[in-house]
């Protein structure tokens, strides 16, 4: 069955259906890494010990826990990692004290052998919180990736709630964290099976962002002082630059592209509304729909194309705040896939349900839950709170002092506070001097928020017109879901990162999902198997 966007349009209401929209091997380009000759050389005390495996017999699994990706780390209850191979892949000798001396051999798990099988690593930090990392050993969480013949790493990451006064957690540390454990497994590749070119990584929600983070970052020079600090690894043993790009990344409604989310959240949803912070009289009200429009002045300077090379743009309409355009008519068509693709697979009555996977826990920003008849679940100031109550003021705050980090609703803020004094709910505090001293603040190592908003902000290094545009390698390979019913950012997100990747040249696998909302949605199947499926794949491209 095949539905015709006239009957879409016809059936649900354009209001109720915007707003329910809120719901193998990395090529490493030389530019992006440091000359050689400006590295120190790896400390030797990130080799891998070889004779230091631990066995499960009845798995067929080897595996080392607790291993630290840095020579200085800052927080040990989080800077280390796991590793997990399939017992095929080496040839063990038994120590007799319960460990094993491991060298990589021949042999395969299915399609994948003990050369390319490809690396994956989980990015479980819902509303950017940290990873812990693992503290014993469970076969049921790597039993998937095992029989699939894959190398399974658990790093443990820095994240808001892991702050301390020996170590901040706020970004952009957390995909710090992860880039150093990629490149320690590439300082240790003669030590392991596998192909550390092949890493791909996956996460949801705040994980889903880092990963997409990581995807778009590779090799960033961003970043550079950051591992610095923590000791991470910079040459390989033959003293070539190591790189930290992925050859693929995994993104399940990521939270990103923060320093437009305010903008993009009152456009796909807040307009529609008409209570709470977006009731009639109030200041909110009023900055709701000049950050909507603010969304469409953001699209229109960010060069997205169709896969036709045709731009997309929004216009002013006749009814509420810039709903036409060819950007307006793509989102239309991303919607009437979703319910196509939806009605061709579904049988009816159903019972909607999410998904999730081993080791891999469903969660949000703490802050919104799936929207009811297309209402936004957060007030005015989704992502960047007007109050800096949200969660992302935390990311991207200095320790415990959450901080505003949006130019866009900082611009929005200045153009509009002389009108907003006069409505109702309106504070001097909210106004656009206080994002002016917050977006000036710097971190331990003198960076600024709006900086560190641009690191942690894919589009930042995929954008043509960007700044960081060709400043990072990045993934050649990218799955991205999005459920149609989230309310904890706007569908958008999903859709501009596509736009962006696919215009750049990448491979982009991009679904929005009916009837799911924030969380691992797929339109068949388990998160897990496919994710699965996918990185066999793309590896063996």
């Amino acid at each position: 069955m095949n539905v015709s966007r006239r009957l879409v349009l016809k059936t649900i209401p354009l209001a109720a259906l915007l707003g329910s929209l809120a719901a193998c091997g990395a090529s490493t380009s030389t530019t992006t890494l440091a000359s050689s000759r400006a590295l120190e050389p790896t400390d030797a005390s990130l080799a891998l010990d070889t004779a230091a495996w631990s066995y499960d017999s009845q798995g067929g699994v080897y595996y080392q826990m607790g291993l630290a990706y840095g020579s200085s780390i800052q927080d040990t209850a989080y800077e280390t990692l796991s590793v997990f191979v399939p017992g095929a892949y080496v040839t063990a000798e038994d120590n007799g004290d319960g460990t094993y001396t491991l060298t990589p051999a021949e042999g395969s798990v299915g399609a994948c052998t003990s050369a390319n099988a490809p690396i994956v690593i989980p990015v479980n930090t819902p509303g950017y919180c940290a990873q812990s990392p693992l503290s014993e050993y469970s076969y049921s969480t790597v039993k998937a990736y095992m029989e699939a013949g894959l190398i399974y790493v658990v790093a443990g990451l820095r994240g808001k709630d892991s702050t301390s006064e020996d170590a901040a957690g706020n970004a952009p540390w957390g995909v710090t964290d992860l880039k150093a454990a990629v490149r320690y497994l590439r300082y240790n590749a003669s030590r392991l099976p596998g192909d550390t070119e092949q890493v791909y990584v996956f996460g949801h929600s705040g994980g889903g962002a880092q990963s997409a983070v990581m995807g778009a970052s590779g090799d960033s020079a961003l970043y550079t002082p950051y591992l610095a600090a923590i000791g991470a690894a910079t040459t390989d043993e033959d003293g070539s630059p190591l790189s930290d790009a992925v050859a693929g990344a995994m993104c399940w409604c990521p939270i990103t592209s923060l320093n437009e989310a305010n903008a993009a959240y009152e456009w796909n949803m807040g307009q529609f509304a008409s209570s709470g912070t977006r009731a009639t009289g109030t200041w909110t009200e009023a900055c709701s729909k000049d950050l909507a429009a603010a969304y469409a002045q953001w699209v229109n300077s960010a060069g997205l194309t169709d896969a036709d090379g045709n731009a997309l743009t929004l216009e002013r309409s006749r009814e509420g705040v810039f709903l036409a355009g060819t950007y307006y008519e793509h989102l239309m068509g991303v919607i009437e896939g979703s319910l196509n693709g939806f009605l061709a697979v579904t049988s009816f009555p159903y019972t909607p349900s999410s998904t999730t996977m081993a080791g891999m826990e469903l969660g949000g920003a703490p802050s919104g839950s799936a929207p009811s008849g297309g209402a936004p679940s957060k007030d005015v100031g989704a992502l960047d709170g007007v109050d800096r109550g949200q969660t992302e003021n935390t990311v991207l705050g200095v320790g415990s002092t959450t901080l505003h980090f949006s130019q866009v609703s900082r611009d929005v803020i200045a153009a509009g506070e002389a009108s907003y004094a006069s409505l109702s709910g309106w504070c001097d505090d909210y106004g656009s001097a206080g994002y002016d001293s917050d977006l000036a603040e710097t971190d331990s190592l003198g960076t600024t928020v709006l900086t560190r908003e641009q690191m942690y902000n894919p589009m930042y290094f995929l954008l043509a017109g960007s700044e960081g545009a060709n400043s990072s390698t990045v993934a050649p390979s990218w799955r991205i879901r999005s459920g149609i019913g989230q309310g904890d950012t706007a569908t958008t997100v999903e859709m501009n990162l596509a736009l962006a990747l696919e215009s750049a040249g990448h491979e982009v696998d991009f679904a929005t999902v009916w009837g799911q909302g924030h969380t691992m949605a797929e339109l068949e199947g388990d998160a897990e198997s496919n994710f699965i499926s996918w990185v066999q794949q793309a590896a063996a491209r």
